[in-house]
This record gives structure tokens, sequence and C-alpha cells, in this order.
């Protein structure tokens, strides 16, 4: 018993000491590891971004001096990582995607789980950026509590920074709950696009007077019950201009010129990834035309393999002669 076991012993400490090192087998490893012939390739982890995270004090320092705050929509990782890389200093998963990308009616539809699917992909691929989660309509106008519930989720869900909803006035008392739970709130006034029945459509707010009013009141009571920061949509500029210089906190404005603190766009809009045709609201401005490079693209892939171009030699995996041979000889006459 004893014999056996000095040699278990003594045969384990041979293995040790020819066993390569560690530090010898990595880059075989590694090798193995960068040799993928899967038809799925992933797009990996963003690589690290050389900014500073954009954070609440970060916005502020920008907003104290003045510096316009760049903020664009993303829905999934590709749109993320691009707006990251770009160097938007924030960037947020608006219920917008129920329309651009899920192809709904409008904003009312997308639900609280679609959403935080979506946050989840984005806050993957941003690495910079201060990221913001919009809640869907119905998630949070029932009571404060649903509403921390909700932004909760999206914290820990979700995997953003920041929620935004829509309201005004009626809405303090909310953005107070959610605000002392610790979450920033991003406001939303003007027009609000969950509430466009209401409103008899997306239309222009604070066009008189009254209106005109309303957007500041709506503006301040959202600023004191603790937004960061607000969104003024669909305003004409000289009453956002007039908003924001009343605010101690940055507006950010769309359809509301540029006297606010920063702007934001969807992206889909302003890369121009859609069809000839679709109705673009006036303030969108198009800096690009996806749609026309992506069909170019796939129109010549289509072209190609009708053609039998495509694929390629280059695009093909090699056998050795000597095994195709075989191969062939193998399967003859069967």
């Amino acid at each position: 018993m004893y014999l056996a076991s000095t040699v278990a012993r003594s045969c384990a400490s041979l293995a040790r000491s020819t066993r390569p090192p560690a530090a010898m087998l990595r880059p075989v490893f590694l090798a193995a590891q960068h040799v993928r012939h899967s038809s799925h390739s992933p797009m990996g982890t963003p690589p690290v971004n050389p900014r500073k995270k954009v954070t609440i004090g970060t916005l502020r320092s920008m907003h104290k001096r003045g510096e316009p705050i760049t903020m664009i929509t993303a829905h999934d990782f590709p749109s993320a990582h691009v707006a990251d890389a770009a160097g938007m200093d924030m960037i947020l998963v608006g219920d917008s995607l129920a329309m651009v990308a899920l192809g709904m009616e409008d904003t009312s539809e997308v639900l609280v789980e679609e959403m935080l699917l979506h946050c989840r992909s984005v806050a993957r691929a941003t690495k910079a950026a201060f990221t913001v989660g919009d809640l869907p309509m119905g998630s949070y106008e029932i009571a404060p509590a649903q509403a921390v519930e909700t932004a909760i989720r999206f914290i820990k869900e979700g995997r953003v920074q920041s929620i935004k909803l829509e309201g005004g006035k009626e809405m303090a008392p909310t953005i107070e709950r959610i605000t002392s739970a610790g979450i920033p709130v991003l406001g939303h006034v003007g027009l609000n696009p969950q509430r466009q029945n209401a409103l008899g459509g997306f239309r222009v707010q604070g066009k008189t007077f009254a209106g005109a009013k309303k957007v500041l009141e709506d503006a301040l009571a959202v600023q004191e019950a603790g937004c960061f920061a607000v969104v003024l949509e669909a305003v004409p500029a000289e009453v956002a201009a007039i908003v924001t210089e009343k605010l101690s906190i940055p507006t950010i404005g769309i359809g509301a010129g540029n006297g606010c603190s920063g702007q934001v766009l969807v992206q889909v809009d302003m890369t121009g990834n859609f069809p000839p045709g679709r109705f673009l609201p006036k303030f969108v401005k198009k800096y690009g035309d996806v749609w026309s490079e992506s069909l170019k693209a796939i129109e010549s892939y289509r072209d190609e393999v009708k053609s039998r171009q495509y694929p390629a030699p280059e695009h093909t995996y090699p056998i050795p002669q000597q095994e195709l041979e075989a191969f062939a000889a193998s399967v003859k006459g069967t």
C-alpha cells in the first residue's frame, strides 16, 4: 500500500515537472480562440473609450460653463455603440423604440419588458455616455409608488443610469418620490407624445400666452421636484429660450430651437435610416442616408448571388487535394 501511494505521488510529480508552463500554452489557446467558423460573429465588447465617463456632475459642469449637451436615441447594441464612439454626452433609450424599431403605430404600445430588453442592450455598448431609460405609458401614472417600482427596475434590470418620464406639474410628486429613492430623473414638458390623444395629435405647445406660461410652469415644477434636466419638445424657439433662461437645470431641446442647453434627436431619423417618402417632423435634420447605403449594399449582394460571383474562392474554406480526391472517390458511383 505504501509502495503504491509512493509510486502515484512520483508519477504526479513527474507529470507536473514535464507539463509546459501556462504562459507557454496561452498563445496557442488564444490563437485557437481567434479561429471562428460560425455564421454568427458577435460584435463583442466595445473597446475602452478614451473619454471619461459622463456623470450628473459632468452635465452640471457643462451647463454651468455654457457648453451645449449632445443627446441621441439608441435602441440596441449597434446604435448605442456608434453613438458612444461618436462622443454623445447622453444616450436615451426612448419609447420612440415602439415606432422606429418595433414598427408600432405609436409609443403607447411599447411594454416595460420590451423597454428593459433594449435598455440592457444599449447599456452593454455604452462606456462613456450618460444613459437614460424612458418609462413607457402606463408604467408610472397610476401612483408614485408604481413609478418608483418601475424606475428601480430600469436601473437594476435595464442597467441605465437615469430615467425619463413625461409630464409637468401633475407629475411633480412622482418625480420627488423617484429622486428621493436616489434615481436621477430627466423631465419632459411641452409636447408629450404619450398624451397625443388628449392633445389632438402631435401639436406644437406654447404658441399662445397661456400655452407658453404652462410650459414654463411645468418646467419649473419638475425642476423643483428634483429633475437634473428637462426635455422641451415642440415649443417655439423664443419660448424655449426664455424657459431655459429661467431654469437652473439644463434644457434639452427637440423642436425647440438652439436656445436650449442641449439637443436630442432620434438616431433613425437623423441618420436617414428609413425609406423615401416617410414623414419627418420639421425639426429633424437628415445628417446621413443609411437607407440608401444599406439598400445599395444588399442589392449588390443579391446580384452577385444570382450571378454566382459570390462567394468567390477567397470566401470559402480549403480542403487538401488528397482528402478531396479520397472523398470524391468514395462517393463515386453511389
